[in-house]
């Protein structure tokens, strides 16, 4: 059998499960997952390579009308991932309504004039008859190479998605060695963690006006030393991400600690600061800087 190698980009509205579909296919966590909308903010990129093929995955922040200059730059991401891939990944969330959004970013995945496999997401949630007849209403519309429900949550069904898949990318070469998982640097991560459990642990336009940056990493046999900022856009959020005596940004920094330290299987002493840059969502400069756009260049 000829080995295939192919590119795959998720493409959704915010909260369709793309982030959590994506761990699960690798069986590990490459991009972090909230409720939150705009969570994704990045195109991740992860790997799964067998004997039998590799797939590189792009997983893209949720396509949703822009209130400001980063959220019609997460809209562009999304759109850019779409050029070059071999498959798209269409992600509904099975318990809501097909709606304008939906359709808006379907209608942008047809003009692409690629294979198009609908997942329809959170099947877990709905009852035996509600999926059937959601499979009948979908693949009634003749326009995906298949129909295909899943739990990424519960990892339901997520080897049949594979097997299907498999078979619309080409046969080639691997773009990338046998134990590539992404293709993204380590501190990426590490300000992704952060920033996961501050939308967490906050509400309301909080989490949407946060970003991280790393500000210093050293490592030795022992341990790592990692400090890092908290952005906020206005000085009312910093009182909320700080909190009464220090309690918000202590219970953050806990919280993302003992996730760092599973992934370096060290101890990690983890220094936290709140700034604040008013109106960062809004200037292009601080948007590349704080959401390391420059890696996806």
């Amino acid at each position: 059998m000829s080995f295939r190698a192919g590119f795959i980009a998720l493409i959704g509205r915010p909260n369709a499960g793309k982030s959590t579909l994506l761990n699960h296919i690798l069986n590990h966590k490459v991009a972090i997952v909230s409720n939150k909308a705009q969570t994704t903010r990045n195109m991740i990129r992860g790997i799964k390579t067998t004997n039998e093929y590799q797939m590189v995955f792009i997983d893209t922040p949720g396509i949703h009308k822009p209130q400001h200059e980063l959220g019609r730059q997460l809209n562009r991401l999304a759109f850019s991932a779409l050029e070059g891939v071999d498959v798209i990944y269409y992600l509904l969330d099975a318990t809501k309504p097909f709606g304008k959004g939906d359709q808006f970013v379907l209608d942008l995945c047809l003009k692409q004039e690629l294979p198009i496999l609908l997942i329809l997401n959170k099947i877990d949630l709905i009852t035996k008859k509600q999926l059937m007849e959601l499979l009948l209403q979908y693949s009634s519309m003749d326009i995906f190479k298949e129909v295909i429900p899943v739990s990424a949550k519960n990892n339901d069904n997520i080897d049949r998605l594979l097997e299907v898949t498999k078979e619309f990318i080409p046969e080639q070469e691997a773009f990338f060695s046998d134990d590539s998982m992404v293709d993204l640097p380590e501190y990426f991560y590490i300000t992704e963690i952060i920033r996961e459990h501050v939308l967490h642990l906050t509400n309301q336009e909080v989490p949407h006006s946060v970003a991280v940056t790393l500000d210093n990493f050293k490592e030795d046999k022992k341990a790592i030393l990692i400090q890092a900022s908290i952005i906020a856009d206005r000085d009312s959020q910093k009182g909320i991400l700080i909190g009464k005596q220090g309690a918000m940004l202590k219970d953050i920094g806990q919280n993302a600690r003992v996730e760092l330290e599973k992934r370096f299987n060290k101890p990690v002493y983890l220094d936290l600061v709140v700034k604040v840059d008013k109106n960062w969502r809004n200037v292009q400069k601080r948007l590349n800087a704080y959401n390391n756009w420059d890696l996806d260049e």
